[in-house]
């Protein structure tokens, strides 16, 4: 679970916050829309056209022909012929993405970003006299269309995990709350897959087992979600019920800063893997710098021309020193696994374990 985890005793009443979570609406490409009169109204998708090119981010215009970030570029063009390809911007999203953050700031200091383009925001005790959540919630909308010329969607209620939820159900451009006597019975309808913290391996295991929606989940007792899923187990527990310890952190430590490449013709012996791997040590440790950070766990992923995908780490007992020693270090990790007979579609370099936070979260090639 991301930060600030709480599990108090069994029987506690959770306490009830008012949390607001704001989620740009189709950031990328609303940021290309917005700079490029052209492409308003029309299907566009950040990423390569090339045949190895990923989907970044997919405009609703293009949404509904089925296109989907993390979509492979020939299979959303397949889906829309009409599909217009951009090349990302990723210095323009950085700066939008700061502007927005200085209006959150203008409300509350207890800020917790997820992603350049969405974030937790409490704003409990930071509320002027007779002023509610969903006022503030609208005025931040308002400020963000007037500052940015781009719009957001905001989910209040009186956790984070109702509140993520409540900012997905009136995309885009939308507002929706959940109070604490709807947030119980809201969530059991919901399929398991819509549930912030249960991932696709999650929700495939609870699919095997019977468990399809809310309703499903709240009917296992939390001796057997424990010993299913682990520590997770108290936390599906109490989702189930519209239940969520987690405190909004504005400290929370990003996880990673990472690149990584889809190449465009499979990658067949190890030396050309060596070689590809210098690039994306080279974008990752200019941003590792920039912002001072020290990590010590270097990951390689490796995805093969058949999709399956492999990720291997190596962990130091101090900071990684500098860029040749984290692409040594992915180097060797990639002598381990290639060749492989399948070909190498993609790679990537993972720099994590940080002594602080990036501002930014895991940047990624789309080439």
């Amino acid at each position: 679970m991301n930060g600030g985890a709480v599990t108090p005793p069994d029987g506690a009443a959770p306490p009830l916050r008012k949390i607001i979570h704001i989620d740009m609406d189709a950031f990328f490409a609303s940021v290309e829309q917005r700079d490029f009169p052209e492409l308003r109204g029309k299907p566009v998708a950040v990423g390569g056209s090339a045949a190895r090119g990923v989907v970044a981010a997919a405009s609703y215009e293009a949404r509904v022909f089925g296109v989907r970030s993390a979509m492979p570029s020939v299979t959303a063009a397949r889906l829309c012929p009409d599909l217009i390809f951009v090349r990302h911007r990723f210095e323009v999203y950085r700066a939008v993405s700061q502007q927005i953050r200085e209006i959150f700031a203008e409300y509350t200091p207890l800020i917790e970003p997820l992603s350049l383009d969405e974030a937790y925001l409490d704003v409990t005790d930071h509320l002027a006299d007779g002023q509610t959540a969903t006022q503030v919630a609208k005025a931040i909308r308002a400020r963000i269309k007037a500052v940015t010329g781009l719009t957001a969607s905001a989910g209040v209620s009186y956790n984070k995990f109702l509140a993520k939820l409540a900012s997905d159900q009136n995309k885009p451009d939308g507002l929706c709350v959940i109070t604490p006597d709807k947030g119980p019975e809201f969530v059991l309808s919901l399929p398991v897959g819509k549930f912030h913290g249960i991932g696709p391996a999650t929700v495939a295991k609870m699919q095997a087992m019977g468990i399809h929606t809310g309703a499903d989940l709240r009917t296992q007792d939390l001796d057997f979600l424990t010993r299913r899923f682990g520590k997770s187990g108290r936390y599906y527990w109490n989702i189930s019920r519209g239940v969520d310890y987690r405190r909004v952190s504005p400290d929370r430590i990003r996880k990673s800063v990472g690149a990584e490449n889809t190449f465009s013709a499979d990658l067949m012996t190890l030396e050309a893997a060596l070689d590809a791997l210098a690039p994306l040590a080279d974008k990752v440790w200019t941003h590792v710098s920039k912002h001072r950070l020290q990590g010590r766990t270097v990951t390689l992923k490796v995805k093969f021309s058949d999709f399956q995908q492999i990720t291997r780490a190596r962990s130091m007992a101090a900071a990684v020193a500098g860029r040749d020693q984290m692409l040594a270090v992915a180097r060797d990790l990639a002598a381990g696994v290639l060749p492989d007979p399948r070909g190498v579609r993609l790679l990537g370099i993972t720099l994590s374990g940080f002594d602080a936070e990036p501002d930014d979260g895991q940047l990624s090639l789309f080439d």
